[in-house]
Order: structure tokens, then C-alpha cells, then sequence
């Protein structure tokens, strides 16, 4: 496929989607990422798009939100990763929230196995996934549907929460950087968010790699109130994100990394389980930094049965 003919398709793949990650259009135009990071460039100077950390958003991205039926397509396999991990810090019969996301949706859909479990979510999503769950309880916030996402959002939403306590809460959002913390393009969704933080006696957040490195209007959790984060192993080339991850640490928050064994273009709808800590490499030390310093891979998960995914908590030394 020539140039011009490249740029064309990434550019129909970045209309009709709002946002496309770099791993999607490598696989769609069969090159590597390399080279549409090149042709990304190339179409962001003619003012045909923006680029964002791992992809592509059209103009004005920083304030645009895209809808649930792109992102549901986006890091399919990275989320898989995620929410797997992500579910073995729920233990039976805690009281927990679970925000909105098409990521959180994936991580509900695996709570459904956990007995004696009491959901509070704002999402029709995060519901509809354990509606048939037996021994799981789910309470939904009140609030104003928000269509794009699913999601309850307005003032009875944030109500409802008041004076709630659970263990855990359970978040994703559009970007999350160590400056800042997670946020999100929507003020609406970002009040709910704060407001289930508020409920919670320690926040996890569920973002993928594209994610590190991202900055968008509306924080949400300052990296300070972060306990952990739960992501994807960027790839090797990505120093934006493992420097992010670096940043991340450096603040205090723990780190679980899930691996994909597809690699680059591995977004189909059934990836392999994430790999055991062992096998999840850790990002190399930056420039100037001194050997051995930077992330570690600390203790899975206590006395887990040795089946189960493992876990790769990575703090700094």
C-alpha cells in the first residue's frame, strides 16, 4: 500500500471512530506502528487530525469524548488483560464501586463470579453485566442518563452517594498522568467519579497504555488518592508511557501490570490471559538514571490459589 493511500485509510478509520489506536491502525493497513506513527505525524501537520499517547483523535480531541461504540473497540485485548488482573484484588463478600468505562464493564463481567459481592455502580453497563449473578448484589445510583456512556450522572447520581462507605472503588477515565491524576472530557461523569471516590476507602484505576500520558479536562482522582493501577505492558518502544508508569511509582502508587501474548495488533475479541510477573518485562531505566533503579516487580497476590493470574506490583526501589 503506498503513502497517500495509508494516510487515507487511517484518516476514514479516525473519522468514522473519533479515536483509533495506533496498535488498531497498524493492523487494519498491515504495517507497523512505526510507520503510522510517521504517517499520523504527517496528517496532524496538515491539521487532518491530532495525535494523542498510543493514537489518533480528530481535531479538538482534548475536549471531544467518543462515544461507547468506539471505545468499545479500542485495546479490546489490553482491557481483557486488565480486567482479569484487576479482578483478583476483589475478595468475597466486599462492599465495592465500580464506575463507568467500557473497561470496568469488562472487569464486571468477571465480578459475577465472586459470591457475596455488593456492587454500587452509576453504569447500566457495569449492571446489565452482573444483572444474572446470583450471589452478587448490585445498587445503582439515581441520576440522569447519560446516553453516551451508560452512565447515571447529575446530582441525584452524586446524592445517592452520600454517606456511603465501601472498601474499594473502581475507575477508568480518558487520561491519567503522575502530574495530575485521572480525568475525563465530561464534567458530569467527573462529579459521579469524584463522588465514588469520596465512597471508597481505596481507589484502583483500570487504564490501558494508550491512556499514560494523557491529560484531559476534568481530574477526577488527584495521583494522590490513587492506591493503585492496574495497566497493560506498553511496548518496548513506548518511553512515554514506561516513563509515566516510572512517575506513577514514584508517587506512591502501586502498579499491576497484565501482559498480552499477542503483542502489537493482538485486539481480537478472545486474547490470552495475562502472563505470570515473571514474564511481564519491566520498563528499562530511563537516560541518566542509575542501573537497577526505576520498577520492581514486588509480591502477587498473597496466598492465591497458584493458578490464578498473577501479579506484577511494581514500585520503585
Amino acid at each position: 500500500m503506498f503513502a497517500a493511500e495509508r494516510r487515507q485509510l487511517i484518516l476514514e478509520m479516525v473519522r468514522a471512530n473519533g479515536a483509533v489506536s495506533l496498535r488498531e491502525l497498524a493492523r487494519v493497513v498491515q504495517t507497523s506502528e512505526v510507520t503510522v506513527r510517521r504517517d499520523v505525524r504527517a496528517l496532524e501537520a496538515e491539521g487532518l487530525l491530532d495525535r494523542r499517547h498510543g493514537g489518533a483523535v480528530l481535531p479538538g480531541g482534548f475536549t471531544r469524548e467518543s462515544g461507547f461504540p468506539q471505545k468499545s473497540h479500542l485495546a479490546t485485548a489490553e482491557k481483557t488483560a486488565i480486567a482479569d488482573l484487576a479482578a483478583n484484588f476483589v475478595e468475597e463478600g466486599e462492599a465495592i464501586v465500580v464506575g463507568a468505562g467500557t473497561t470496568t464493564q469488562e472487569l464486571a463481567r468477571r465480578l459475577a463470579r465472586v459470591p457475596g459481592l455488593t456492587v454500587v455502580t452509576n453504569s447500566l453497563l457495569v449492571a446489565q453485566a452482573l444483572a444474572h449473578a446470583n450471589r452478587v448484589e448490585v445498587v445503582m445510583t439515581g441520576g440522569t442518563l447519560r446516553g453516551s456512556n451508560y452512565a447515571l450522572v447529575g446530582s441525584g447520581a452524586e446524592q445517592s452517594l452520600q454517606g456511603l462507605r465501601v472498601s474499594r472503588a473502581f475507575l477508568s477515565g480518558s487520561g491519567l498522568t503522575a502530574e495530575r491524576g485521572l480525568s475525563t472530557s465530561n464534567m458530569l461523569s467527573a462529579s459521579v467519579d469524584r463522588a465514588l471516590v469520596q465512597a471508597a476507602a481505596e481507589v484502583v484505576v483500570l487504564a490501558d497504555h494508550t491512556k499514560l500520558g494523557t491529560d484531559t479536562m476534568f481530574q477526577t482522582v488527584p495521583t494522590d488518592l490513587i492506591t493503585r493501577l492496574v495497566t497493560d505492558e506498553p511496548p518496548a518502544h513506548d518511553d512515554r508511557a514506561a516513563t509515566e508508569l516510572q512517575a506513577l511509582a514514584d508517587q506512591g502508587v502501586q502498579i499491576a501490570v497484565a501482559g498480552t501474548s499477542g503483542g502489537p495488533g493482538n485486539t481480537g475479541a478472545e486474547p490470552a490471559p495475562p502472563r505470570s510477573r515473571r514474564d511481564v518485562p519491566l520498563p528499562s531505566p530511563r537516560r541518566g538514571q542509575l542501573p537497577g533503579a526505576g520498577l520492581r516487580a514486588a509480591a502477587s497476590l498473597g496466598d492465591q490459589p497458584t493458578d490464578r493470574h498473577r501479579v506484577a506490583d511494581l514500585r520503585r526501589r
